[in-house]
């Protein structure tokens, strides 16, 4: 009976270790279906972009952006350039997981006069509204500033696309004199309507040599916290985003 038992016992075990051995192979192993590997994907536009940006064949063209000085056209490749010659100058930087152009040609892309045209038009048109807004409520609001900074830097950026130091001195520039524009305005707003007279006309009847001692009576402590966040957004918001196209 021993003997019976022992038997029994090993047959257990070894249908036991088999199992095991199945269960192991089908979930803990991966066996290789098929020796084919298949052909990889063709790459993005972004993907051959990143080789493109270090070769000195490139060439920046104002449609199509990058492109192939060799050929003229957009890159076409799948796995790798053919053409590829790498420029041990150019070092590209990366800003979150994505690689950026070179400097130069973001620099090429930079234009002062339109960005600094747009943040003068943004600048003036917050300053009317200011204000129109300080006439019609009686009140001066000193959180103008910070939307006249913010949208200055903001047009600068737009329009201009620059990343040198220029754009955002020009922005600061800009958000100050708008806030010093729209506190005038709402001084001849108040003017014009105690006298009865239009705005514009005020405009012209306005003496200016009294402007620096209006100016200072109308001015108040707080206006000059607001004024300073107003020049800091104006110079921030003015750069190009490192990332954008």
């Amino acid at each position: 009976m021993n003997r019976d038992f022992y038997n029994l016992r090993h047959h257990t075990q070894e249908i036991l270790l088999q199992l095991i051995t199945y269960l192991a192979q089908e979930h803990f192993f991966v066996k290789p279906k098929s020796s084919f590997i298949p052909f990889p994907n063709p790459m993005t536009r972004e993907e051959q972009l990143q080789f493109c940006r270090q070769c000195q064949n490139r060439r920046f063209d104002a449609e199509h952006g990058l492109v192939c000085a060799l050929t003229g056209e957009v890159a076409a490749f799948e796995i790798e350039c053919p053409d590829f010659s790498e420029d041990g100058n150019v070092k590209l930087q990366e800003a979150n997981g994505r690689f950026l152009a070179p400097l130069s040609e973001l620099r090429g892309e930079q234009n002062l006069p339109l960005g600094l045209s747009a943040g003068i038009i943004a600048g003036s048109l917050g300053a009317i509204l200011w204000g129109v807004i300080t006439v019609a409520t009686g009140f001066q609001i000193g959180y103008m500033a910070l939307a006249i900074g913010f949208g200055v830097g903001l047009a600068i950026r737009q329009m201009g696309k620059g990343i040198d130091q220029i754009f955002g001195i020009s922005g600061a520039i800009v958000a100050l004199s708008s806030c010093l524009l729209g506190n005038f305005l709402s001084v001849i707003g108040f003017l014009a309507n105690q006298e009865n007279l239009g705005y514009i006309e005020t405009l012209f009847l306005f003496d200016y040599s009294y402007l620096p001692e209006v100016m200072m009576e109308t001015f108040s402590g707080i206006d000059l916290v607001f004024y300073a966040i107003a020049v800091i957004q104006g110079y921030k918001f003015s750069f190009r985003k490192l990332g954008e196209e």
